[in-house]
């Protein structure tokens, strides 16, 4: 069983964590205690038998077996690593792209799998004061773990794999020939734009190029996607948004944004970074410019694709 409601299941659990007290760990003392802001490492969940004695039937990035003792009273939430990965070490506030099994801890049955098909999950940020940062904490890319949920008076224990996929920041893709008379991007080391504007009238059309060309599935109407953008007034040429300089990617649900930008969203794949030159009528509509909006504005934007999740009935 693949579906979405694994998705809600693993927000009910994440948040039942939270609310059993387990955002700190142990001192040599016995006592809580609070993990500073950026340190996920001190914030994670502590292991325990149940979580250590799981064996795992299946590679590394598919949805495995898991096979343990079946009904366990297990007293607090438990987590373990399987197999340390060889990628980069998680920091506080990396986005991190993971995949995760779930198993009843009486029958052992599956109760299901997500992240492991493409447009499933988001990636999330992961801090040390989220559930999901606590049971992650600083594990490296590509490990495995092993995660237990407590006995409730509702429900048995729940064991989990979990895989650590990857982080993502920026486009990944393959680099694509630039289109000429369009706006001339580079990156900086991290990734971040800067935009070149032509010294030209801007375009009444909406033009689209992809600068980038990613290789995971694409984005389909009704999808929530991850993204950076980078946006600038072609008369201007100032920036008037950028993730990047807010300091995170951006989600909106059913990707809720201006007609032009959703066009060239539309059968991109993800790690595809896309130049789009958006017109008024595609944009914030015509009228005069002023420095309440973007009305009247003809705008640009780089935009990285980190991921895309599509919607529910699209991936049951």
């Amino acid at each position: 069983m693949r579906n979405r409601s694994l998705i809600a299941l693993s927000a009910i659990v994440a948040a039942t964590l939270l609310l059993a007290g387990c955002a700190g760990t142990k001192g040599e003392t016995g006592e809580d205690v609070e993990p500073t802001a950026s340190d996920l490492c001190s914030a994670t969940v502590e292991s325990g038998a149940a979580a250590e004695g799981v064996s795992i039937d299946g590679d590394f990035g598919t949805a495995s077996t898991a096979t343990f003792e079946l009904g366990q009273k297990v007293d607090e939430a438990q987590r373990t690593v399987l197999s340390d990965g060889d990628g980069a070490k998680i920091s506080e506030g990396d986005y991190v792209s993971y995949a995760l099994s779930a198993f009843d801890g009486e029958t052992g049955d599956r109760i299901g799998d997500a992240g492991y098909v493409g447009g499933e999950l988001l990636p999330v940020a992961l801090t040390a004061d989220a559930p999901l940062g606590q049971l992650i904490g600083c594990a490296s890319v590509g490990s495995r773990l092993s995660i237990v949920f407590p006995t409730t008076e509702q429900a048995a224990a729940q064991f989990y794999i979990l895989d650590v996929l990857d982080i993502v920041s920026a486009a990944w893709g393959e680099e694509q020939a630039p289109v000429e008379g369009m706006p001339i991007v580079t990156l900086d080391e991290d990734g971040a734009p800067t935009v070149e504007i032509p010294d030209a009238a801007a375009p009444t059309e909406l033009q689209i190029s992809v600068l980038k060309e990613g290789d995971g599935v694409a984005v389909e109407d009704g999808d929530t996607t991850l993204l950076q953008y980078h946006g600038v007034g072609w008369d201007s040429g100032e920036v008037f948004d950028s993730s990047w300089a807010n300091g995170a990617p951006i989600s909106s649900e059913g990707n809720g944004y201006v007609p032009g930008f959703v066009q060239a969203l539309a059968g991109q794949k993800v790690g595809s970074q896309v130049l789009v030159v958006i017109p008024p009528a595609l944009a914030y509509g015509e009228g005069e410019v002023n420095d309440a909006d973007l009305k009247g504005q003809t705008l640009v934007f780089v935009i990285d694709i980190l991921a895309t999740m599509h919607p529910v009935a699209a991936a049951e």
